[in-house]
């Protein structure tokens, strides 16, 4: 059967956590899919949990990140060992709702680019987490779909589902941090091309300790937020041979 959305999922020292996890997410995607969750080093904790689960159901896919450490490197590596025409990103720390995932897809098969899980549309709702980021993020979502036109509220969350083929035209760029999702709705619009967005509620993590680090990552985000209204782009939508471009691109 034809895989139809590759779901990566980047984890970091979840331990046996993961297990509940995939138990949770495998239980509510009906999509033939395969889940590649991607960890950073041989010693995470994730990779013994990891590896036992892949023995008795195939569609997980345990991957070492080689790009080097940080959840903006294992989201393009997850992305380089993806099959399907329609990839997810998700967080292994279950503050995503794994339910929505097949609604997601269905949207990028119909025809946008990337299709947003948003928090701050109407319906949406934020769980927890710290107040100064969850208040930046807000406003650079809505500042972002008042002003720039992205076609989302909420163009930070990390929670989305790509077209395989545009990612690979435009090619990922962010090596730290979160910032991929911000990076591939601000091309989008630059380049012109659909996206969509569902209500989604998010769940500050019941367990461990965040990876997110505002003040190391904030001046990328601010990058790809002002890119966002710079001039329309021409978009070829050639296939390239990875998901990087090399330089990152300008403001233009």
């Amino acid at each position: 059967m034809k895989v139809r959305v590759s779901i990566v999922v980047t984890a970091y020292n979840e331990g046996g956590e993961i297990t509940r996890f995939l138990d949770r997410l495998l239980e509510s995607v009906e999509l033939p899919c395969e889940v590649i969750v991607v960890y950073d080093a041989p010693d995470d904790t994730t990779q013994p949990f990891l590896s036992t689960y892949a023995e008795r159901d195939p569609r997980v896919v345990p991957t070492l990140n080689t790009y080097g450490r940080g959840p903006a490197n294992a989201i393009r590596s997850g992305f380089d060992h993806s099959r399907a025409d329609v990839v997810v990103v998700t967080m292994a720390d279950g503050s995503d709702d794994p339910s929505q995932i097949d609604q997601l897809v269905r949207l990028v098969e119909r025809g946008v680019v990337v299709a947003a899980a948003s928090r701050y549309m109407r319906g949406g709702q934020q769980i927890g987490g710290p107040l100064v980021k969850s208040t930046l993020s807000r406003a650079a979502g809505r500042s972002l779909h008042l002003l720039a036109r992205v076609g989302t509220n909420d163009a930070t969350n990390s929670f989305k589902a790509y077209s395989r083929s545009f990612v690979r035209a435009v090619g990922i760029e962010s090596t730290i941090g979160f910032e991929v999702g911000i990076e591939l709705v601000a091309k989008a619009r630059r380049y012109r091309q659909p996206v969509a967005e569902i209500a989604t509620i998010w769940l500050e993590r019941s367990y461990g300790a965040s990876s997110f680090r505002l003040g190391k990552w904030i001046p990328a985000y601010l990058h790809w937020y002002f890119f966002a209204f710079g001039r329309p782009l021409e978009f070829a939508g050639v296939s390239g041979p990875s998901f990087q471009l090399g330089e990152r691109a300008g403001a233009q």
